[in-house]
This record gives C-alpha cells, structure tokens and sequence, in this order.
C-alpha cells in the first residue's frame, strides 16, 4: 500500500465535480492528523488503512459524497457528531453535498484521533448478532415481490435476518417516491441474491 495511491486520484478525478473537493478535502484531513495513514481501494471505493486496519472510507455518487469511521460505534466523537444525522449504510455522515456539510476541522481531527487510539487498543468492530425475529412483509412490498418469481423465491428462502434488512430499509423511507425508488433497487439485488448490504460484505 502507499501514502498517496494512484487508484484514489483516478477514483477522485471520475468523480463528479461537486465532489472532487469534498474528496480532496477529507483526503488531506486524513493524512494531516494521521500521517501514518495509507490508501487502497476496497470494495470499489478509498479506504485510509492505519497499522494495517480500516480507518476510515469515503466514496462518491452521482449526487452526495459519504465519509465514516469503521469504528463509529466504539466512538464517542462520532456519536455526539452524527446524534441528529440521518446515516446511510455504513457511512456514518449522511450525504455529504459539499465540504461546510463534513463536521469542522476540530471535530475530524478529534474523531481521526479517537479512531487511531481505538486502533492502537486493538479494538475491533462489533458484527451484529443475526436476528431471528420475522418481521411483517407490508402490502406494497409482497406485491412487488408477486410479481418477480424469482426475486420471490429467492426471498422466501432467504434468513430472517436477510429479510428483515430489505423490510426495514424500506419501511424507514420518508417519501413514497423514495421508498419506491428503494423497492426497485431492493427487487434487482434480491434476484441476483445480494443483501441489503452486499456492497460492504467481505469477500
């Protein structure tokens, strides 16, 4: 691995030009208060790696950046950060538009900080315990998978837990048109046989 990776400044120059700042900007933060810290493309998107762990990942959309800690549950910077930030996946900032949407410079160096104390303890991150509690299907969702035999069949074979991930995921869109927009992308990953959370599991 390398300080500066070249994979990173092609992955910031295919960005949007909205985000190429906000990549710039948290690249940089990174390196200043964790000069230690080295880059790699995992999972399609940049990871800063510490003493060989996940630090902390970045990524680009169409239209938001993200940006979290691997450690954001064992963190208490991250906690008071994000208390009233609606979080997306595993990324613990929200969607992130421009560079006065990240928390100010105080606030990473303390969290970028807090990250590499965790590390250096050896803390891990906690993998949650599968749930085995059913949820209820809702009515637009059964529809939708009616009409998809194969993403139903998939479904129904599935774990609770698999299911439950798609159901809440859904369940917690605030707009129907969000909530469809959701439904649809959740039809095409449950046919291919993807989780929820396909994009962030190890392979």
């Amino acid at each position: 691995m390398e300080k500066y990776s070249s994979k990173i400044d092609s992955y910031i120059e295919k960005s949007q030009d909205f985000a190429k700042p906000i990549l710039h900007y948290i690249r940089e933060t990174v390196h200043e208060y964790c000069p230690d810290a080295e880059e790699a493309m995992k999972w399609s998107f940049p990871h800063f790696i510490y003493k060989g762990k996940n630090l902390c990942a970045m990524a680009s959309f169409k239209q938001h950046c993200t940006f979290g800690f691997w450690l954001e549950k064992e963190m208490k910077t991250m906690q008071e950060i994000t208390h009233d930030i609606e979080k997306n996946s595993m990324f613990s900032l929200g969607k992130i538009t421009k560079t006065e949407d990240l928390p100010s410079k105080p606030q990473l160096k303390k969290a970028i900080l807090e990250a590499m104390e965790l590390t250096d303890m050896g803390v891990t991150m906690k993998k949650a315990a599968p749930s085995k509690t059913e949820m209820e299907i809702p009515d637009y969702f059964q529809a939708a998978l009616n009409d998809n035999s194969k993403a139903l069949g998939f479904f129904e074979k599935a774990s609770p837990s698999f299911r439950k991930e798609y159901i809440t995921w859904l369940t917690e869109a605030k707009t129907e048109a969000t909530r469809n927009k959701r439904m649809e992308q959740a039809l095409e990953w449950i046919e291919e046989g993807k989780g929820r959370n396909w994009k962030y599991e190890k392979k």
